[in-house]
């Protein structure tokens, strides 16, 4: 019987690191990773360059994609990172892939701005972070998922190594 590779959406709010500790734990576990961000249709891109809110209708599309990739994926693993604020994208991208385990990098509203202030060339600015906040619904109990609390001033590899643990894998 062929090993089940793992096939893991790190989630959270923008600023959380989802694209640095996904794509660390991707080259830990020895599979590919995705940033859904390049996923996004230019659209939606520019909507949020302008300081604009996502809204569901410009998430579904973009869901479905990512729902498709890791779908694909079922077999080899692979590691995506997205945002999945809400149960209902989550349900969305589980029914596509059941297989996926979420890991919520959760911090606090100061943290989460504070880091975010300090990233350069992402098209997702500071002013989005309260309708994100706004929009998560953090996982529940009974979805397939870890929860990691930002520390301030923490190492990305200190914080990989949390989420490795929390993963149990």
């Amino acid at each position: 019987m062929p090993i089940q590779r793992p096939l893991i959406v790190v989630m959270g709010v923008s600023g959380s690191g989802k694209s640095t500790v996904g794509a660390a734990l991707a080259e830990r576990l020895g599979l590919p990773f995705v940033d859904a961000d390049s996923l996004h249709p230019a659209a939606n891109v520019a909507k949020m360059a302008a300081g604009h809110p996502l809204d569901d209708a410009d998430r579904w599309p973009w869901l479905t994609v990512v729902g498709e990739h890791l779908a694909a994926a079922a077999s080899t693993g692979l590691v995506v990172a997205c945002s999945a604020l809400k149960r209902s994208y989550r349900d969305a991208i589980l029914a596509a892939a059941p297989g996926v385990t979420y890991l919520f990098l959760s911090g606090t509203e100061e943290l989460l701005a504070a880091r975010l202030s300090r990233r350069r060339g992402h098209f997702m600015p500071v002013s989005l972070l309260d309708s994100q906040l706004a929009t998560l619904e953090a996982p529940a109990a009974d979805e397939p998922s870890v929860t990691v609390v930002l520390r301030a001033n923490e190492t990305p590899d200190a914080l990989l190594t949390r989420a490795l643990a929390a993963l149990a894998v």
